[in-house]
């Protein structure tokens, strides 16, 4: 897959409540408004879109998730990403991503 458009923000790592605890960092709602109003239709099943993201050097293929219930994208921190990088909870990152 060719990700061509690229977008950079900041935002703390937070984890889920649910079982297994899923490590998130949600996109600015300015930002997702954006990427929804001129890319949903990239969008698959569930509000889920394929991207590639960034962060501390990082990069992997993954997908964010619009979430209703936060009228945003979430973008899920992989526990091989989140060690390799050192990350921790609340921490303030620097994320680029690229659809």
């Amino acid at each position: 897959m060719k990700f061509t458009i690229k977008y950079d923000f900041s935002g703390e790592m937070w984890k889920s409540d649910g079982q297994g605890g899923w490590h998130f960092v949600s996109l600015p709602k300015e930002l997702s408004k954006e990427i929804r109003d001129n890319l949903q239709w990239h969008e698959e099943g569930w509000g889920r879109m394929k991207v590639m993201a960034l962060i501390k050097g990082k990069k992997w293929q993954t997908a964010i998730w619009f979430d209703k219930k936060r009228n945003t994208y979430l973008l899920p921190v992989k526990s091989e990403v989140r060690k390799a990088s050192h990350l921790t909870l609340n921490e303030q990152l620097h994320v680029t991503i690229f659809i």
